[in-house]
This record gives C-alpha cells, structure tokens and sequence, in this order.
C-alpha cells in the first residue's frame, strides 16, 4: 500500500464473460484501471451511464460473481495494516467486515427497506445480526443515531411506503453507516431526487464523513453532487481512467478531451444559450475501439490516437490523463 491509502487497486482488469450457444462473449467493462484511495477522502467516480462506474465500484467493493470476472490486477485493503485483497475474500472475511469495515449505499431505497417491517425493526434485524444487541439496546442505538442525523425519530414506527423518497434513502444511508464503517461506497445516492431533496442527502453524507474521518468511494454521473462532496474525482470512459485530479483541479482546469466535454456540458445561472454535448455515443465495450476508446468522438484527434492506447501522464501533483494531445507541445489540451 502506498502511504495512508485504504484502497488501492493495481492493473485492474473485470470483465463480463458470458457464454451462449457455443459463442463466448467478453465486455471489457473494467480494463486495466489503477487507483489509490487515501484515508478520510471523498473520491468521485465520473463519467456517463455504461462507462463502467458500476462495475468498478462492485469489484472494489468486493461484491461481485459471474458472469463478472476479475481477470487480472488486485484490490488491496489496509484495515490498521491489515491487508486483504477485496478481489479474493472468503465469505468468511466478507461476513467479518462488511458493514463493521465496509460499507455500501445502494441507488434504490426500496430494494434495502423490508416492505412489510417498521423501520425501526429493519434496524434491530442489521443492527443484531453484527452486534448481538437486544431489541430495546438496538432502538435506543437507533433512536440516537437517527437524532445525531437530524432525522426526526417518528420515522422509526414508520414503514418505508409511509416515507418520501428523500427521507426513505436517507434512512437507507443511516442504515448503512449506523456501525461507522471505515469505508462506504455509495452508488449514485441522489438519482431520481429532487434537487432540494439531493441537497438534504448530499448534506447527509457530508456530517457522516466528517464525524468518523470515514472515506467514501462515491459515483454519480452528477458532477455537481461531486463538486459538493468530492475531494479528488476520478473520470471513467469505455472501462478506461482517463482522467483523475483533484476536484477543484478537474472542474477549473479538465485536460482530457472528454472531462472537457463533460464540464463544459453542465448549465450554469449565467448562461442563456444551449450547452455543447459530447458527439456520439459510447462504444459498446465488447468491441472497444482500438487506440484510444474515445477518439471516434473526438474532435481533436490526431492520426496516433486511433492505432496507440495512450499512457496516463503525470501533469502536476495529484493530476494525471491519459491522451496523446498531452504529449504534443503543439498540441496541448487547453
């Protein structure tokens, strides 16, 4: 592990291999992505919807099965250095430290909450099944933690169908943080919010790493949710880190030619006319492009960029891309 980091994949390679009337199909959802996760940050995983976000964030979360498979590259924990390697744990590590070290926030609130069960006894039903508490030392845990949130206790009698949207993943938020993992992984916490409502969530998070120190692994194709809560944003395309940099570096100053589209795709207050979007689609990942994923979008590619994968640079401390037009003094991403 390199310094404080508490994660850190290495030459990461997962694909979707399926197999179906004799013919083998491979999805390069995840190809050849290192990265390193510090203790107490907020890192942002970017970029558009089959970038490969998700898949990214099972293997690091260690939550994966066929037909994903990891096929090469490692996912190093540092637990008070212990370390494990998430892409091999046995179901019996998995039981040790999921949600005691690890923790996960799924996208979708009534897939968490038991339809038919008061929150409070979803709690007392997780909270025992990792503590051994009784029923009235896991509402009193419960009652206390939900206050500290902000969250008024009359939600505890209620059944999740009885909450709004807002308030039913913020539960499931509480819910997945109430033992204060070390590391929490969130899969876009605010879809299908409002933007008042994504505020209070984004609020949420916040007041949670903040208390604990915890390090969150947070995706979202909204980059203003990572404007608001990320330290350091990592963008993904076509299973492929191309860029990653601090989250004021990223926003004020993208180098790849993707980020930039990206930023300059978001509408701001002062703006009144229509925003540019980002030519074309996506590559369907089980016939990637060769070279670089994205130059059949990119408007400044050059001859290079369509036969040579290009190697992820260094610019400045902390900031790093991946793209040819970096390593061209005359033609240097603006």
């Amino acid at each position: 592990m390199q310094g404080d980091a508490i994660v850190e994949a290495k030459d990461l390679k997962a694909y979707y291999i399926t197999k179906a009337y004799g013919v083998e199909r491979t999805v390069k959802a995840v190809d050849d992505i290192s990265v390193s996760i510090k203790a107490g940050e907020v890192y942002g995983l970017a970029g558009e919807s089959g970038c490969g976000k998700s898949t990214l964030l099972k293997v690091l979360l260690g939550d994966f099965q066929p037909p994903l498979t990891v096929v090469e590259g490692s996912v190093a924990y540092d637990f008070e250095g212990q370390t494990k390697d998430a892409t091999k744990l046995s179901e019996q590590d998995k039981r040790d430290i999921r949600w005691n070290k690890v923790s996960y926030i799924p996208q979708g609130s009534m897939h968490v909450l038991n339809p038919v069960r008061r929150i409070q006894d979803t709690f007392h039903d997780f909270i025992t099944t990792h503590k051994g508490t009784s029923k009235s030392q896991s509402y009193d845990m419960t009652r206390k933690y939900l206050r500290d949130l902000g969250l008024p206790e009359k939600v505890m009698r209620s059944y999740p169908h009885q909450l709004s949207g807002g308030m039913r993943q913020r539960v499931t938020i509480a819910l997945a943080t109430i033992l204060w993992p070390k590391l929490i992984f969130a899969d876009e916490p605010t879809t299908a919010l409002d933007v008042v409502v994504q505020r209070g969530v984004i609020q949420l998070l916040k007041d949670i790493q903040q208390k604990e120190g915890s390090t969150v692994v947070l995706i979202t194709h909204d980059l203003g949710v990572h404007a608001n809560l990320a330290d350091r944003i990592g963008v993904l395309y076509a299973g492929k880190l191309v860029e990653e940099a601090p989250t004021r570096t990223i926003l004020k100053s993208p180098k790849h030619p993707y980020t930039q589209f990206l930023i300059n795709s978001l509408p701001t207050f002062e703006e009144r006319s229509a925003r540019e979007g980002i030519p074309g689609r996506p590559p369907a990942l089980d016939h990637p492009p060769s070279g670089c994923r994205f130059h059949p979008r990119c408007p400044m590619a050059i001859a290079k960029c369509s036969s040579i994968e290009p190697k992820m640079l260094e610019l400045s401390p902390g900031h790093r891309a991946a793209c040819h037009l970096l390593e061209e003094p005359n033609h240097a991403a603006a």
